[in-house]
This record gives C-alpha cells, sequence and structure tokens, in this order.
C-alpha cells in the first residue's frame, strides 16, 4: 500500500509539473479517459472585456463601409460573431448591463436593479455604485469617490480569475462613468478608475481600492493628455459621406449649451463654460479617446499580460451613451462617434499586439444595452411611436387612488417603471397586498400608452420562460424590486422628444453585439441565441476557473476554439 501511495504522489507531482493542458493531452493520447479534452483551459496573458455604452448591434453592420480594418472589422473577421445577442431582462440600464454581464447572471440574483432604486428598508434613492464608508483618491470632489461595489451581492469573473490565482492576476477596470468602472472590477479588484470632469479633467479613484493613485495615473493626470481634447468637434470624415444618417439639422436632436442649432462643427472651446467645462467631453467621441489614452498608460503601469499569470483590462466606453441621449440613433453625431470609436479600438490593439504579443491575449466586446429611434423621428415615418404625458397619468392615478383608498398614501415610489407600496399602511387598513396589486394594476392597464401590467405577486409566484414577463422576471429582485411593473407600449417612452433613451424589455433595448477575439476563440459566427448572462461563464470555461456564484448562463461552446 506505502507503494502505491507513493506512486500516485510522484504521478501527481509530475502531472502538477506538466500542468492542465499537457495531462488532458496524455490522457487522450493513452485513452486512459475517454473523451477528455485535448486542452482543459487557456491561459491569455492578458482578458480585455470591453463594453460600449448603448450600442445597438446595427451599428455595426450601418457604418460597416466607414469602419477600417483595425478596429471592428478585426473582431468580426478574425474572432467570433454572435448576431442574435440579447440582455434578458429589464431594466435595460448601464448599472445592470455591466453588473449582468460580469456576473454572468441578472438583476434578479446579482442585485443590480437599475443605476438607481428604491431602498425599502432606508426609504430612499440609492445610486448602485454609492457606499459612504469610503471617499475620493484623486479628485477634490468628496462626494464622487463614495464608491464601491457593495450593492453587488455575488461574485464577478474579475474575482473569479483573482481568486484562482491567488490574488496574484490583476484586475484593472476603467470608464468615464463610476458605475461602469466598479461593477466589472468586482469586489477585489486592484482599482477601479472613472472620470472626474468639472475644473478637474482627472483620473479618480475610491479609498475602496487604494489610499492614494499609483505615480502612472498622477503622470497621466498632470500631462496634457485631457486638454488636447478642447478643441472644436468636427466629423472625422466628410459629412456628405454620411449617408448612414440623418440630416445633420434636425428636430430630433438635442443642443449643447451655448449652441443654437445641433450641427457640425461643435465648437467645444466656445461653449466650455456652459458645459461643466471638461464634461462636455464626456459628450463627445473625444471621450472615448481619452478613455483609450487611459487603458494605454495602464497597460503600461500595471505591466498587464507581462508574465504568465493571466490579469484582466475592463474598459467601458461610455461617451457613446451620452451622445446617442443627446442626439439620438440616426444622428450624424452617433456615426462620427462610432467611426472615431472605430479608431480607438483600432489603436488599442496595436498596442496589445506590441505590449502584450499578437495571440497572446483574448478580448471580448458587448454592450451595456441598446437604445430607441428617437419617437418623434419614427412618428413622422408613420411608425407607431409616442410620448407618456406624465402629468395626465400621474392626474389620473391620483384621482384613483383617493376614490378607492382614500387620503391614506399608500404608494411610497415610483421608479424604474415599478411602484412600490407602502406595506405598513396596507396592513392597518387592513387591505389585502395582492388585491391591491392586482386592482392597480387593472387601473394602470387602462391608460394610453400602457402596454402590459405585472405585479409582484406574479412575479415571485409564476415561472416564465419568454416573452416579455420573462425579461421582466430575470430583472425582478424579491428583495429589492417593487409591489407593480409597468411595461409601456413598443417606442413609447417618458423622455423629452429629442435624443434616444432605453430601459425598456423590447428588442431594441436588448439586441446588442458580442464579439469574441484572440487567444482561444473560434473564428465564425453564429445566429443562435446568446444572452448576455453568458458571457462569464464562456470567459470561465476558457479560463479553467470557477463561475461566479451566481451565475445563471451558459457558456457559448461555439465560440471556443
Amino acid at each position: 500500500m506505502k507503494i502505491v501511495k507513493i506512486t500516485l504522489i510522484v504521478l501527481g507531482m509530475i502531472i502538477s509539473f506538466k500542468g492542465p493542458e499537457a495531462y488532458a493531452q496524455k490522457q487522450d493520447k493513452d485513452n486512459t479517459v475517454p473523451g477528455t479534452s485535448a486542452q482543459i483551459a487557456t491561459s491569455p496573458k492578458l482578458v480585455v472585456g470591453i463594453v460600449v455604452d448603448q450600442m445597438r448591434y446595427d451599428y455595426l453592420t450601418r457604418f460597416w463601409n466607414h469602419y477600417g480594418e483595425g478596429g471592428f472589422k478585426r473582431l468580426v473577421a478574425d474572432g467570433f460573431n454572435c448576431t442574435n445577442n440579447h440582455f434578458n431582462y429589464a431594466p435595460t440600464s448601464t448599472g445592470p448591463g455591466h453588473a449582468s454581464i460580469y456576473t454572468g447572471t441578472t438583476p434578479a440574483t446579482h442585485g443590480i436593479i437599475g443605476n438607481n432604486w428604491y431602498e425599502k428598508e432606508t426609504n430612499q434613492i440609492v445610486y448602485c455604485a454609492s457606499d459612504e464608508a469610503y471617499s475620493s483618491v484623486g479628485s477634490q470632489d468628496v462626494a464622487s469617490g463614495k464608491m464601491s461595489p457593495n450593492r453587488m451581492i455575488v461574485s464577478t469573473i474579475t474575482d473569479k480569475l483573482r481568486l484562482h490565482t491567488q490574488m496574484k492576476g490583476k484586475v484593472i477596470a476603467i470608464a468615464l462613468k463610476d458605475r461602469g468602472a466598479v461593477l466589472p472590477g468586482g469586489h477585489t479588484a486592484n482599482a477601479a478608475y472613472w472620470f472626474h470632469g468639472g475644473l478637474e479633467g482627472n483620473w479618480m479613484t475610491s479609498t475602496y481600492y487604494l489610499p492614494d493613485l499609483p505615480k502612472w495615473v498622477k503622470d497621466f493626470n498632470k500631462s496634457n493628455t485631457v486638454e488636447k481634447y478642447k478643441k472644436p468637434w468636427n466629423t472625422l470624415k466628410d459629412i456628405k459621406s454620411y449617408v448612414e444618417s440623418d440630416e445633420d439639422n434636425n428636430e430630433y436632436e438635442g443642443l449643447f449649451g451655448g449652441e443654437t442649432a445641433p450641427v457640425f462643427p461643435h465648437n467645444l472651446p466656445a461653449i466650455w463654460e456652459n458645459n461643466s467645462q471638461f464634461d462636455i467631453l464626456k459628450g463627445t467621441p473625444y471621450g472615448n479617446s481619452i478613455t483609450t489614452d487611459f487603458a494605454l498608460a495602464a497597460l503600461d503601469g500595471e505591466d498587464l499580460g507581462k508574465d504568465g499569470i493571466t490579469d484582466f483590462l475592463a474598459v467601458s466606453f461610455s461617451s457613446t451613451d451620452y451622445v446617442g441621449h443627446q442626439f439620438g440613433v440616426n444622428s450624424k453625431e452617433i456615426q462620427d462617434t462610432y467611426i472615431r470609436l472605430d479608431g480607438d479600438l483600432d489603436r488599442l490593439f496595436k498596442a496589445l499586439d506590441k505590449k502584450v504579443g499578437n495571440g497572446e491575449y483574448t478580448v471580448f466586446l458587448t454592450a451595456d444595452h441598446g437604445a430607441i429611434d428617437v419617437p418623434a423621428y419614427l412618428e413622422d415615418q408613420k411608425i407607431p411611436a409616442g410620448y407618456m404625458d406624465s402629468k395626465l397619468m400621474s392626474s389620473k392615478f391620483t384621482e384613483f387612488m383617493e376614490i378607492t383608498y382614500g387620503k391614506v398614501k399608500l404608494i411610497k415610489n415610483y421608479s424604474n417603471a415599478q411602484f412600490f407600496f407602502d406595506h405598513e399602511v396596507i396592513r392597518n387598513l387592513d387591505l389585502n397586498v395582492k388585491d391591491v396589486q392586482e386592482s392597480i394594476a387593472q387601473e394602470l392597464l387602462s391608460y394610453d400608452g400602457v402596454s402590459r401590467v405585472y405585479t409582484g405577486y406574479q412575479m415571485a409566484q409564476i415561472e416564465y420562460t419568454k416573452g416579455i414577463p420573462y425579461i421582466l422576471q430575470n430583472g425582478y429582485n424579491h428583495k429589492r424590486s417593487g409591489d407593480v411593473l409597468l411595461v409601456l407600449d413598443p417606442n413609447v417612452i417618458y423622455y423629452p422628444r429629442t435624443g434616444s433613451t432605453h430601459g425598456s424589455p423590447y428588442i431594441y433595448d436588448t439586441h446588442v453585439p458580442l464579439l469574441f477575439y484572440g487567444k482561444g476563440i473560434r473564428k465564425g459566427s453564429t445566429a443562435v441565441r446568446t444572452e448576455i448572462p453568458d458571457i462569464a461563464p464562456t470567459l470561465a470555461v476558457l479560463l479553467g476557473i470557477a463561475f461566479p456564484n451566481g451565475t445563471t448562463g451558459e457558456p457559448i461552446s461555439a465560440v471556443l476554439d
């Protein structure tokens, strides 16, 4: 028996020394474990996660002829394109989007049910990344640094990489928006950085991560890198070639402060003071370029991808969202922003080739949500669309509540298309919560612009498997979500008549790109439906690490080489 034990220990040492790939290859060759894969994990030096805020899938195809060979086209030609990729929950917004991408699950599980939401326990609105326990690092604005991932109640793929490597693999997360960095970085990131505009124009972080900025970040902030973008924004190419978007001057676009028409060129220096100074850069493609500049500085400053332990760089391009909200999805501004982003991606990939090595890194690119065409524009094209009259709805609803329940206040909050009840008042009136939910749901369903209404009881008691209720249920967190859920008609929104927005369960908000590229990734594409929570488990299988602990998605096997 002793001899057998020693042999096993020695064999184990040999296996450990050669690594899992060598072991799997030996087993296949010897046929001792039939069916074992010849490779059980891929170890890129660096994983780069790219989230393009508010990128609809059709931006990939619509502007295709304007893209160069080194950005989006490189990912499609040499990577894997999931053409039928969707968010499987609502609300489709930035906080839940980033959390779902990196946790491999939906708000029902990870708890980030909106950018902001009503917190029942404290009777207040909370922000998805806020945390009063921490403060700013790199900014004089104290509030902007009160951030951490504390409200996300499960782990991320970045957390699992850190744990798997005994905290030796680095995780750096970067975005103009704090939530676009904090949530992807997970609970264990080495650092998450976001951009503070105003008078500063600096990259900053929170004491959750670091007591002070690293030297490379301080050097970047002291450099002239951001200031050089204080210049007019004109189209990169001849505006006459931008035939894939609407006329430049139209009534569907918003204005920068100080402008009289939403047209090129946008003279940023002339309206600098009207738009919170450096903040205006967020609403231009220059914000994406600044993000790329900082990501390249992080590659060098953190020595990412320099050894045999996998690192992770999470980059979110936020300016696409700001531009979409202001100018709309059919604007010349959004077209120019994506053409310029394509150039920034080219620049990033070339730097990765040089600094990490072509074939030594893995990339995925997706979005945190899509966006709607401006309803006013759709109306003019004779497509059903419109805007909710919130004042009229509020007036009718108030009248109904007073007639039905008296002057007592039963509704504590309305947010993220959900009504939150005061359950204590309902109990004191000897009412049944389910009955009140159903009564209010039936009333709301009678309003113009309302498509359907679901109750919290339905979300908790019925398991939906498809359609709108399935999407709502995946976004419904039992402890955090409301009592009545409202769905407006398709192409109907609460929003000004200029610019685009998002948040609905409809396909224009759920259909987004998903591209994989690099080490361990097959070349090809699929039209089989994939969902956002599938990204994290796909990466986990690629890396041979544990799934995030709330994972509900499935690995996309077609992606893996």
